[in-house]
């Protein structure tokens, strides 16, 4: 379990130090567009796609923004996701996509169109067609929409291969889920009878309702996190202990030495794309 755990750090590590460095380099004005950072929630993608590459289960991935660490933990190539953020057209989006429509054709992994929680009912129709394992990634304010309610009855009555994510930060931008509803997405999916956990971003948490998970019904996983950037990348939510520290420190040695590692090697990929001209 420890060895997973470190599995399950190094992608966590990644993907918190290519965000900082996103933010950093926005600083600078490379970056001239709104940005989504996935900071303080990579522990969900980095968890998720280290089980599944134990079980070899590859997946099509549907994502919206803060999306960076879903991107960065199923493989594909980070210096497209760079060029992407900088505008070229050498970018996983041609530079067209921005932060929040990235995609990769060789990891199987969908852009985003814009409207919120569409590429939910995308991704049923998706599953429906293919019947490939299918994983739905979207926010506890995109959960909110009409046509991602609908989705789920659907994937419930044709019993399609769909592992929906709710990535729960409590946070419609600045707005906290009190204030926009009484009810939790868990309880609506057993609603529609699907089979449906409310956990927090531990990685042993993860493991403990997905190890067993082979796609063979649709689940929806409500998973209690926390942002470290705002809405737009426009600022910092401020000192608060995320599930990358708790970690940190757990871990203890190991996982310092690969969180080091990381934070080289990714300001060197920064770096080698900044002097490209």
């Amino acid at each position: 379990m420890n060895n997973y755990r470190l599995k399950v750090f190094n992608k966590a590590s990644f993907c918190r130090h290519f965000e900082n460095q996103v933010y950093r380099v926005a600083q600078d004005k490379h970056i001239r567009f709104p940005f989504y950072l996935s900071a303080g929630q990579e522990y969900i993608p980095a968890s998720i796609y280290t089980l599944l590459e134990e079980k070899n289960i590859d997946s099509n991935v549907f994502i919206q923004h803060r999306g960076h660490s879903h991107y960065l933990c199923k493989g594909a190539d980070p210096t497209q996701l760079i060029d992407e953020l900088l505008g070229r057209k050498t970018g996983c989006s041609k530079g067209m996509g921005g932060s929040a429509s990235i995609h990769s054709i060789e990891k199987n992994i969908f852009g985003h169109d814009g409207l919120m929680g569409s590429q939910v009912p995308i991704a049923v129709g998706h599953a429906y067609k293919t019947r490939k394992p299918t994983i739905a990634v979207m926010g506890d304010a995109s959960a909110e929409e009409d046509y991602v309610l609908g989705a789920l009855g659907w994937a419930s009555t044709k019993n399609l291969p769909v592992l929906f994510i709710v990535e729960d930060n409590n946070l419609s931008i600045l707005t906290e889920k009190k204030v926009r509803r009484n009810w939790e997405m868990d309880d609506v999916a057993r609603a529609f009878k699907i089979k449906a956990h409310n956990i927090d971003d531990n990685p042993l948490s993860l493991w403990e309702v997905l190890h067993e998970y082979n796609f063979n019904h649709p689940m929806l996983l409500n998973i209690n996190t926390t942002r470290k950037y705002w809405h737009a990348g426009a600022g910092q939510d401020g000192d608060y202990d995320t599930r990358y520290e708790k970690e940190l420190k757990l871990l203890g040695g190991e996982a310092l030495k690969i969180d080091t590692n990381n934070k080289l090697l990714v300001e060197k990929l920064w770096q080698q794309q900044l002097e490209i001209q």
